[in-house]
C-alpha cells in the first residue's frame, strides 16, 4: 500500500518532468537513466484523492455552528493512489470510518486534526488548513453523535487498532473518575518533554498526565504548588518577580510572542530556581530543546537528547541546592530533606520536579497573548479588567486574587486549550454503554470540542468571561482547561495567578489599541488562534 509520503514524492517527480517538458532540460528517471523532456517520456500526472462520503454520511461543515439535519458535507478519502507506477487507479469505495494504521500512543490532539487522522496526512499544515480541519473535525464529531445516539463511537484503523471517541458529557464524568488501573494516561505528544524521568520499559511515562504521578510526587506537588488555593502561600515574592519581569512586555509599543516568552521564561526561572537563574540563557536553551518535539527523549537523536537532558538536570540541581525559601525549588528541597530525615522511602527528587514546573510554564506566554488579544477586541472587558488591576495594588493580603482577570484567562483556555484532547488506553476490558471493548483500546475525550459545543454550551464561540463567575463553573464537566479528577493539573491555581498577574501588569499602565489578527467582538471567534501571528499595539493610559 502506498504511503502519503510516497505519493507526495511521486507527485513531485511528476511536476519535475512536466517542467522538463517545457524547458527541454535533461532529468534522471527513477531507474537512473537520463531522459529528456517531451511527450515520449511524460508520465501520467498524479491523481487527486477522490472525495467520498465517510461512513455513508456527509460530514463537512463550513462554519462553527451545528449543521442542520440532512446537510450534505463531503469528507476525504482515506487512501492515496500511486499512478506513476502505472497501476490502475483504485476504485472509489465507501470508508467504514477507518483511519490510517497508527498505534494508540501516536494519536495526539485528535480534535484539532481529526480529518488529518482519518485521511492519513501527517505533514505540517498551514494555519488556514488547520482551521479548516478543526471546522471539519467538529462537524465529523457532531455527525458521529447524531448517528450513534450520543453513544461512544468506535473508530477502527486499518491495522485493527481502535479509537473510542466519547461524545456525551455523561461519559466524560466516568473518563475523569476512572483510576489509572483502568484507563492509563497517554500524554499528548506536545507534553512528552515534560517527563521528569526516562520512560519505563513498558512505555509508561509520567508525562503531563498527572494521574500517573507516584504518591510522593503528588504529595510534593500538593505541598509546593498549593492546588485549590487561589492565592499561593508565596504570592508576595512571586508577584514581585512578575512585576519586575513584566517591564519587558511593555518595553516597546508592540507586544509579540517572542517578547512574551522572554519575560515569562525569566520569571519562571526566578520563581522556581531563584534570581541567579534568570540570566542563565544556556539553561533556557536546553529547556527549549527538551521542549521541542524533534529533541524529546522519546524520539529524535537519542544521544543528543540524553546529553541535553543530563546537562539540564545537573544545572537545575545546582540551583536547587542554593535555592531560597521563597522559591518553589527551595520549598521542594525542604520537603525532600524532611522526608529523608523521617526515613521515607522513594522521596521525589526536587530537581526533577523543578524541571517539570519550568517546562509546564511554557504554556503561559501563549495563554497570556491570547487573553490580551481577546481583551483588546472587547474594550468593555478590557476597561473592567484594567480597573481591577489598578485596584489590586492596594488590596493588601488579598493581592493576587484578580477574579475578573482569572475569568478572562479561563475563558481564553476554554476557547483555545493548551491540550485540546485527552487520550487514555484501557488496561483491561471495559464496557461503555453496554458494549465491551478489549484492553488496549484508546479512549479519546475531545475536550476542545465539548468546550465549544454549541449544542451544549451557550455562546460557545464567543468570549464570555462572566460564565466563570457562576457557582460551580469550575466543576462543570464540559469545561476542562485543567482537566478533572485525579488527573487535574496541580498547578492550576498557581498558573492562573501568574498569568492574571502578567495581564494586570500590562493593563495597569497601557491600553491595547490595536490587534492583529482583528477579531469580531460579537461574531463567532476563529477556531484556531496561532500565538505566533498575534501582535498587540500598546499605548500609555
Amino acid at each position: 500500500m502506498r504511503t502519503v509520503q510516497g505519493a507526495a514524492l511521486d507527485g513531485l517527480r511528476a511536476r519535475v518532468r512536466a517542467l522538463a517538458e517545457r524547458t527541454g532540460m535533461p532529468v534522471r528517471s527513477t531507474r537512473g537513466e537520463r531522459t529528456h523532456g517531451g511527450p515520449a517520456v511524460r508520465p501520467r500526472p498524479a491523481e487527486r484523492p477522490v472525495r467520498t462520503p465517510l461512513g455513508g454520511a456527509p460530514l463537512a461543515d463550513p462554519g462553527p455552528a451545528a449543521p442542520p439535519p440532512g446537510t450534505d458535507t463531503p469528507a476525504r478519502r482515506t487512501s492515496v493512489t500511486a499512478p506513476l507506477r502505472r497501476r490502475p487507479a483504485a476504485p472509489a469505495r465507501t470508508a467504514v470510518l477507518t483511519a490510517p494504521a497508527v498505534s494508540p500512543t501516536a494519536v495526539t490532539t485528535v480534535y484539532a486534526a481529526l480529518v488529518a487522522l482519518l485521511s492519513g496526512t501527517g505533514r505540517p499544515r498551514t494555519l488556514r488548513r488547520r482551521s479548516e480541519e478543526v471546522h471539519a473535525s467538529a462537524a465529523a464529531l457532531r455527525a458521529l453523535r447524531a448517528r450513534h445516539g450520543e453513544a461512544p463511537a468506535l473508530v477502527r484503523t486499518r491495522s485493527g487498532k481502535t479509537l473510542l471517541v466519547l461524545l456525551d458529557p455523561r461519559d466524560l464524568r466516568r473518563f475523569y473518575a476512572e483510576p489509572v488501573t483502568v484507563l492509563a494516561a497517554d500524554p499528548p505528544r506536545k507534553c512528552r518533554g515534560l517527563d521528569t524521568h526516562e520512560p519505563d520499559p513498558d512505555g509508561d511515562g509520567t508525562g503531563c498526565a498527572r494521574a500517573e504521578q507516584r504518591a510522593e510526587r503528588r504529595r510534593m506537588s500538593a505541598d509546593v504548588l498549593a492546588p485549590g488555593q487561589p492565592v499561593h502561600p508565596a504570592a508576595g515574592p512571586i508577584l514581585t518577580v512578575v512585576s519586575e519581569e513584566a517591564r519587558h512586555l511593555s518595553a516597546a509599543g508592540t507586544l509579540e510572542l517572542a517578547r512574551a516568552r522572554h519575560a515569562v521564561s525569566r520569571a519562571a526561572r526566578r520563581i522556581v530556581l531563584g534570581a541567579p537563574a534568570a540570566e542563565d540563557d544556556e539553561l533556557a536553551g536546553w529547556l527549549t530543546q527538551l521542549r521541542a518535539e524533534d529533541k524529546r527523549l522519546r524520539g529524535g537523536p537519542r544521544r543528543a537528547a540524553r546529553s541535553v537532558h543530563d546537562k539540564a538536570r545537573a544545572r537545575i540541581r545546582e540551583y536547587v541546592r542554593r535555592a531560597g525559601e521563597d522559591t518553589l525549588a527551595g520549598r521542594a528541597a525542604r520537603l525532600a530533606d524532611a522526608a529523608a530525615s523521617a526515613g521515607t522511602d522513594g522521596a521525589a527528587d526536587p530537581g526533577d520536579e523543578a524541571r517539570l514546573w519550568l517546562l509546564a510554564m511554557d504554556a503561559v506566554p501563549d495563554t497570556l497573548l491570547r487573553t490580551l488579544l481577546l481583551l483588546g477586541a472587547h474594550p468593555c472587558e478590557q476597561d473592567a479588567a484594567a480597573a481591577e488591576a489598578a485596584a489590586e495594588v492596594a488590596a493588601g493580603p488579598a493581592r493576587g486574587e484578580l477574579p475578573r482577570l482569572r475569568a478572562c484567562v479561563r475563558e481564553s483556555l476554554r476557547l483555545y486549550p493548551v491540550v485540546p484532547d485527552l487520550v487514555r488506553v484501557t488496561r483491561a476490558e471495559t464496557e461503555w454503554r453496554g458494549v465491551r471493548h478489549p484492553a488496549g483500546t484508546s479512549v479519546l475525550l475531545p475536550a476542545a470540542f465539548h468546550q465549544r459545543d454549541p449544542e451544549r454550551v451557550p455562546a460557545a464561540h464567543v468570549f464570555v468571561p462572566g460564565r466563570w463567575k457562576n457557582p460551580g463553573a469550575d466543576q462543570d464537566i464540559r469545561m476542562a482547561p485543567f482537566s478533572h479528577g485525579g488527573g487535574r493539573c496541580p498547578g492550576d491555581q498557581l498558573g492562573l495567578m501568574i498569568t492574571a498577574a502578567f495581564c494586570a501588569e500590562v493593563l495597569r499602565g497601557h491600553r491595547i489599541t490595536g490587534t492583529r489578527p482583528v477579531l469580531d467582538p460579537v461574531g463567532p471567534l476563529p477556531v484556531t488562534l496561532d500565538p505566533h501571528g498575534v501582535r498587540l499595539t500598546l499605548t500609555r493610559r
